[in-house]
């Protein structure tokens, strides 16, 4: 199989937003609340566009493929936090179920972490669903650590517990 990771372009923001919704809808089972997650390929017009308008607007949104096909969606650059100025954030980091446990997680993983480096970054975060053990060990393999923050979201009427893991470049 040939995977390739390359720089999003507009014309992939409706596939980018059917593979994010699957993506989500197979990791966050049993995290994220089943009413939400059902509900989400009802707003693929409106995560389409939101995609469109990131990439154009030069976000960069990167998308792992294989043999062509669109498997997944990286997004990162600097960080959102107020605390965290001048920091690398990985922002969005999926993969289609059907590729997990095939190495392809962790080239996307050393495609972000060496792609941050090179844009001046010594310091990354990423926010991970606290009930996310499969996401966090991967994390913590490659040595990000939590470093206490938190924050709570409200997703289907259910508060969610996300927390920061940071990693520190050499």
């Amino acid at each position: 199989m040939s995977f390739h990771i390359r720089r999003a372009v507009p014309e992939d923001a409706c596939t980018l937003a059917a593979c994010h919704t699957a993506c989500w809808q197979a990791a966050y089972q049993g995290i994220v609340p089943d009413e939400h997650l059902q509900h989400m390929p009802a707003a693929l017009p409106q995560r389409t566009e939101r995609f469109k308008q990131a990439i154009e607007n030069g976000a960069h949104n990167y998308v792992p493929t294989c043999n062509n096909q669109i498997i997944g969606n990286l997004i990162f650059g600097e960080s959102r936090d107020d605390d965290k100025p001048g920091v690398g954030e990985i922002g969005g980091f999926y993969l289609l179920q059907d590729y997990w446990g095939k190495g392809y997680g962790r080239q996307m993983m050393d495609f972000s972490i060496e792609t941050l480096g090179r844009m001046g970054y010594n310091e990354i975060i990423l926010w991970v669903f606290k009930e996310n053990t499969r996401a966090r060990l991967f994390y913590e393999k490659y040595g990000f650590t939590p470093d206490g923050a938190q924050k709570e979201i409200i997703l289907g009427g259910q508060p969610l517990t996300e927390v920061r893991y940071v990693l520190h470049l050499s």
